[in-house]
């Protein structure tokens, strides 16, 4: 479609560059104002955790249903989509999703979190996503990309189309996910404004997958379907950043640097911006273990709690929900230790 647009002097990657800036920017603003993060729906006491899990599931119910209407609508088609491929890597996935899951809880936050701390001025956060985005960049294409590889040949044919909606009953189940998360969410008591910025976060996953899916489709000249996620943009973020003159930027970037600005115009708005740093060499230690076990239980797992969670289980994928599944048990566990350590 991305010929009908009019757009003579501008290429899809380009323009996949200020979707990505927009999408980031909503995210970053609304996750802000929110404190929205799946760290915070876990650790801690069940009353406490509470409505941060009934905003975060929200979110997963907009995300689900607005995916599944656009597919119903023939706007995106994951046919080809690597979280629908017919082998599941499921030793890679439980293993990356135990260690993006240990890794939040040691860092302070899920990597979508520690992006929108950094643009409100958050120097941990910052070093987090450092090491974090090196780590992901060598697990994808560096020294750790054997590791990979071998967790990833252990795989489990799931029956052609591993999916929810391959199941007898078809989209009942994805769609019975989203009602089931939706009435978990309204009975959390989180605050409405929380559930409202929330279920816009959700919305973001299918506007990104019909953005770069149709919008922006383009047969002589085309870009990945993606859409919300923090592991992969956030390496090529980095990569970007250091050979701009070799690599351009693409969706990813531009979701990255739009999430940090609209987090940090949202401080700057609410008088919430402060300058923090790290406290103690304990305190840098226990944040840069989590940020290298994030970084390869990101790509492990096939993305964040943003990129497996939400726009992974928007597409129905059992690897997706399996992974998410995996961070959600191992943040609990870990964040269980650390209470009782510390």
């Amino acid at each position: 479609m991305f010929e009908t647009l009019g757009f003579e002097e501008t290429t899809p990657l380009a323009a996949s560059v200020m979707l990505g800036l927009v999408l980031g920017g909503v995210y970053g603003a609304l996750a802000q104002r929110s404190a929205f993060c799946l760290r915070r729906s876990l650790v801690g006491r069940w009353r406490d955790c509470l409505p941060a899990l009934g905003a975060w599931t929200m979110a997963l119910a907009t995300a689900i249903a607005g995916t599944r209407l656009a597919i119903a609508a023939d706007l995106v088609s994951f046919e080809a989509h690597r979280f629908l491929a017919p082998d599941v890597p499921v030793v890679s996935v439980m293993v990356g999703g135990a260690l993006f899951g240990t890794g939040m809880v040691l860092a302070g936050g899920c990597v979508s979190r520690l992006t929108v701390l950094t643009g409100s001025g958050n120097l941990r956060a910052l070093l987090v996503l450092v090491v974090f985005a090196v780590t992901a960049h060598a697990a994808m294409k560096g020294v750790l990309a054997p590791l990979r590889e071998a967790l990833g040949a252990a795989t489990v044919y799931g029956g052609g189309v591993p999916t929810l909606a391959a199941l007898p009953g078809g989209e009942v189940w994805p769609l019975g996910l989203a009602l089931a998360a939706a009435l978990f969410a309204l009975r959390s008591g989180a605050p409405a404004s929380h559930m409202a910025m929330a279920g816009a976060i959700g919305l973001l996953v299918p506007l990104g997958w019909v953005g770069t899916g149709f919008l922006l489709l383009d047969d002589f000249d085309p870009i990945p379907l993606q859409s919300m996620g923090f592991t992969g943009p956030t390496a090529e973020t980095l990569f970007w950043t250091v050979a701009a003159t070799s690599i351009p930027a693409g969706f990813g970037t531009g979701l990255a640097a739009g999430v940090i600005a609209g987090s940090l115009a949202a401080a700057l708005a609410g008088g919430q911006f402060r300058w923090e740093s790290l406290e103690s060499p304990r305190q840098t230690g226990r944040y840069l273990a989590g940020a290298v076990m994030m970084g390869a239980g990101g790509v492990l797992a096939g993305g964040c709690t943003v990129g497996a969670g939400l726009s992974g289980v928007s597409t129905a994928s059992l690897a997706a929900l399996l992974a998410l599944a995996a961070m959600a048990a191992s943040a609990k566990a870990a964040g269980a230790v650390l209470a009782e350590r510390w």
